[in-house]
């Protein structure tokens, strides 16, 4: 079942079980697939709809990490709901070691030796790692790696 089908699903049965805060939650999800769709004139694919969950998860770390700052718990409470949620459609995240190995074999494969080359890396990785690793934190040990 394609993942925007999985999650429309899960409204519903959301919506059956009076579930008010997952209810509220997935319809943000779905807001933002819509949003994407009508601004491109296209339909989602497992893919896309992966890079706005990614997306929204990334909004959420750091919502929650400001929160958490200011001492409001109750927004930081909600916050982190929504990303344990989104989170939920996201596909496994990578270990370390996995994501090491993904790297060295994009340097390899791109024979990428200087930070002028991050971004031949970076389009090489980002369709495997989207969803499933902190990019911010993979570009950084891209950049290590270049840089020595």
């Amino acid at each position: 079942m394609p993942l925007k089908e999985d999650i429309q699903q899960d409204m519903k049965e959301a919506m059956r079980a009076g579930d008010k805060q997952r209810l509220g939650t997935i319809r943000l999800i779905l807001a933002a697939i819509k949003q994407r769709e009508v601004d491109e004139r296209i339909t989602l694919d497992d893919q896309q709809v992966t890079a706005v969950l990614d997306k929204m998860s990334k909004q959420r770390r750091e919502s929650l990490s400001q929160y958490e700052k200011a001492g409001r718990d109750d927004l930081a409470e909600q916050e982190a709901y929504e990303l344990k949620l989104i989170q939920a459609y996201l596909p496994e995240p990578l270990g370390e070691e996995e994501i090491n190995q993904l790297i060295d074999a994009a340097i390899s494969e791109t024979g990428a030796s200087s930070l002028k080359d991050m971004g031949k890396v970076m389009g090489i990785l980002k369709p495997k790692l989207q969803g499933r690793a902190d990019m911010g934190a993979v570009s950084a040990q891209i950049k290590t790696r270049l840089s020595q």
